[in-house]
């Protein structure tokens, strides 16, 4: 793969709920964007241009004449010909898909699944690349945005998990969107429109043979289908009330709302417990600390490491506490506090020797790491689903005297743009309180 360069321009993105993002929203939309048509529109003008360095989120970064371009569906040091998609002569960026490869990459391949392609289906992002090349790709966009947000030189890579080794069948929660005609399928990128799928080369297995796809739904329904990601259940089809799925991780059963968040790779609660296990190096008797908890996973599999030491999950979201009360009912002392990390680091919690941060695509925040660094814990593991809000998180930790020890990514959503990753922290001897 043709070696990725650091690069400044990028187009604004909206921060989205760490659960939509994995798998669980209909499709690609966004904001900031330029015009898509009008007086004086350039979509559907065509230009060739030499492909440069990968852009954070799914698309790599081209010149036309000295504008910045936004390029889908191609690679690094490729020659395309590509078509805007979005823009006008007065833009200061367009956006474009490669609809002809001239001077092709030698990691292209041909996309696996036939919804994928300029103006179709906007679930995948580098189907049109191997494996090997995608962890690549998403690895240079880490190291990038580690580098200038947060002054940080680190060559990261990005891990294999578990999985099918041609990067299908993972994602087991999926919310699909329904067309005029109440065919169920996958929104285009950064579109309304929906494609309708026969089946989604990404999805487990029992989605694709729920029914959902062939049936016929009310125009304009979404529809949520949740598999168990690692354990036992039924296939549910939302919206359900009050309904539970199963999910087993290393031998432990949590109980999580059908449509709350749950990592959606089979292996990822396994993979990222065992990691921010190993980050933290837990003792037993100290205070643990579960940020942003969801159901209780990251306190429930750590429990066990910090016992006799008290273990607090802080989570804002009703069904996901209630979840995680009962997760945690024969952990003693567990404490689980139904309120915003913001404001129980203000009023409700107290010193941690530990602490676990799983924050969603926004990020934690200034107020949130200063309340966390005030906690004065020895260790502090921050688990990231978007690489420039962990590398703005690292900066503000810095200032607060807390520096980078350990980084590990993983490649959670093949064909995606997406990885998550778990950074380690520690406190140095400018720390500030």
């Amino acid at each position: 793969m043709a070696p990725s360069e650091s690069h400044s321009e990028r187009p604004p993105r909206p921060g989205r709920r760490k659960g939509r993002r994995s798998g669980s929203r209909p499709g690609s939309r966004g904001t900031g964007r330029p015009s898509r048509s009008g007086p004086g529109s350039l979509v559907g003008t065509e230009y060739e241009v030499e492909v440069g360095p990968v852009a954070h989120g799914g698309f790599c970064v081209a010149r036309h004449e000295g504008r910045v371009v936004f390029v889908r569906h191609a690679l690094p040091g490729e020659r395309v010909r590509v078509r805007v998609t979005e823009g006008r002569p007065a833009d200061r960026f367009l956006r474009a898909d490669a609809v002809e490869v001239l001077d092709a990459s030698p990691d292209r391949v041909v996309p696996p699944c036939p919804y994928a392609g300029p103006g179709r289906c906007g679930g995948c992002d580098w189907q049109h690349a191997t494996l090997d090349a995608q962890r690549e790709l998403k690895a240079a966009v880490l190291v990038e945005q580690l580098r200038r947000l947060a002054g940080l030189d680190r060559q990261p890579v990005v891990e294999a998990v578990p999985g099918a080794t041609d990067g299908s069948g993972w994602r087991t929660r999926v919310r699909f969107a329904v067309d005029p005609t109440g065919r169920a399928g996958l929104r285009r990128h950064r579109s309304h429109d929906v494609e309708p799928l026969d089946a989604c080369l990404i999805a487990a297995p029992a989605v694709n043979t729920s029914g959902v796809l062939s049936a016929a739904w009310p125009r304009g329904a979404e529809i949520a289908v949740t598999v168990p990601a690692a354990g036992t259940g039924d296939v549910v089809v939302s919206p359900v009330a009050d309904q539970r799925v199963v999910e087993t991780v290393d031998g432990r059963e949590f109980s999580v709302p059908a449509d709350g968040f749950w990592q959606v790779h089979p292996a990822a609660a396994t993979v990222l417990t065992r990691a921010v296990t190993e980050a933290l190096a837990p003792r037993p008797g100290e205070t643990l600390l579960d940020l942003y908890a969801g159901s209780g996973l990251f306190a429930g599999m750590l429990a066990p490491s910090v016992a006799p030491g008290p273990v607090v999950a802080v989570e804002s979201d009703a069904a996901a506490v209630a979840a995680a009360r009962d997760n945690l009912a024969d952990v003693p002392g567990a404490r689980v506090i139904e309120a915003g990390v913001d404001a129980a680091l203000l009023a409700e919690v107290g010193p941690a020797d530990l602490v676990v941060l799983d924050p969603p695509r926004t990020g934690a925040g200034r107020e949130v790491v200063d309340g966390v660094a005030a906690l004065a814990p020895r260790r502090i593991a921050y688990v990231a689903c978007d690489p420039a809000a962990l590398a703005r998180d690292l900066a503000y930790f810095a200032e607060r005297g807390y520096a980078l020890v350990g980084l590990r990514a993983f490649d959670l959503f093949p064909h995606t743009h997406h990885l998550e990753a778990v950074a380690t922290l520690e406190p140095t001897a400018e720390q500030v309180t």
